[in-house]
């Protein structure tokens, strides 16, 4: 097996499984960084999920989704329902996490259907103006959602045969999201090499030709948004549990969307390692490299300068990741890790 052909992702959840097990070395990252680097992974690995979901629709099938936040929404507030003191349900997390996935996989289904006739930048507006109608509605129904003060609180999960205080450790929700992650990660392996995934790949490089092939592409391309809205809902789950409420509904709109889809630009479409590796780019640069930077830039004024909005790195980040993009795009338009397989291969 040639190193271009080792199953990195996994590799790489294998070693950052590894990582909260080698005694004080996560307190000694945390007092080097000062960030709680734990549970900024945590987050990295439900972002990863959410990416894998677009990659699915983008990446696999080439079809343009700029929606995917909002069916990170619908399971996240699906789980904020079945779990919240204030809704009779209070469902257990398990049955939550399968509700919550299935529910936004049939809300995939029901935008899917009538708009995959669509193709490019027309199915790009109506998976864009989805994500915007569910936001505005999330604010509106406030009966249902407690509108911008969101679902609280949710409780954590109360998995069988453990007895944790999820609240005073990180790895509890640490290895529940990489486990999750990496169940993820196998699942579509498998449906890489099986007959969808050389399907949804022939789809993407030609519809004509898959057309004439025989292929259903109206199916594959429902497949794909199911899948993709599923993992979606999945990662929304995730991500409210771990936070512990549902957050504003700003979080599921347009900005997380696009986000997910640079993470995939970057990494690389059709990859799955190129996804990881564009996530903890483009996520870890925002959520760790910059405070620490910005400490780091912080360090190295005299005490009792004026702080100038330009001497911080917060303030040129977004040029910096700009500019990143624009240089992935001229030099690595597939991104850094480009799909490894051709239709035929």
């Amino acid at each position: 097996m040639t190193l271009r052909k080792l199953p990195w992702d996994l590799i790489a959840v294998g070693l950052l499984a590894m990582l909260p097990l080698i005694p004080g070395l996560v307190t000694g990252i945390d007092r080097a960084l000062k960030v709680p680097i734990g549970s900024e992974l945590t987050t990295l690995f439900i972002m990863a999920i959410l990416a894998l979901g677009l990659n699915v629709v983008v990446g696999y099938t080439g079809l343009l989704h700029l929606g995917i936040g909002a069916f990170f929404g619908i399971g996240a507030y699906t789980t904020g329902i079945l779990m919240v003191p204030s809704y009779p349900f209070q469902v257990s997390f398990p049955v939550a996490i399968i509700v919550a996935t299935l529910t936004a996989a049939a809300a995939g289904v029901l935008l899917g259907s009538p708009t995959l006739r669509l193709r490019g930048d027309y199915l790009a507006l109506v998976t864009l103006g989805f994500g915007e109608v569910l936001k505005f509605a999330i604010k509106n129904l406030e009966e249902i959602t407690n509108g911008t003060k969101g679902l609280n609180p949710i409780p954590p999960p109360k998995l069988p045969g453990l007895e944790a205080d999820w609240s005073s450790d990180y790895r509890y929700y640490y290895f529940l999201s990489l486990f999750v992650l990496f169940v993820v990660l196998i699942v579509l392996r498998n449906i890489e090499n099986s007959r969808m995934g050389r399907a949804w790949v022939a789809l993407r490089e030609d519809e004509l030709a898959a057309t004439c092939m025989g292929l259903d592409t109206t199916k594959l391309k429902l497949a794909a948004f199911a899948l993709g809205a599923g993992l979606a809902g999945l990662a929304g789950c995730l991500y409210v549990v771990k936070l512990g409420n549902t957050a504003d509904p700003e979080a599921y709109g347009f900005n997380r969307s696009i986000i997910a889809l640079c993470c995939l630009i970057l990494g690389g479409l059709g990859n799955r390692t190129g996804v990881l590796l564009g996530v903890f780019l483009v996520l870890g640069f925002d959520n760790i490299l910059a405070p620490v930077a910005d400490k780091y830039m912080q360090s190295l004024r005299p005490t009792g300068a004026e702080v100038k909005d330009y001497t911080t790195f917060s303030f040129w980040r977004l040029m910096v990741f700009g500019l990143a993009l624009i240089l992935a795009m001229r030099f690595r338009p597939a991104g850094l890790l480009p799909a490894k397989r051709s239709p035929t291969g």
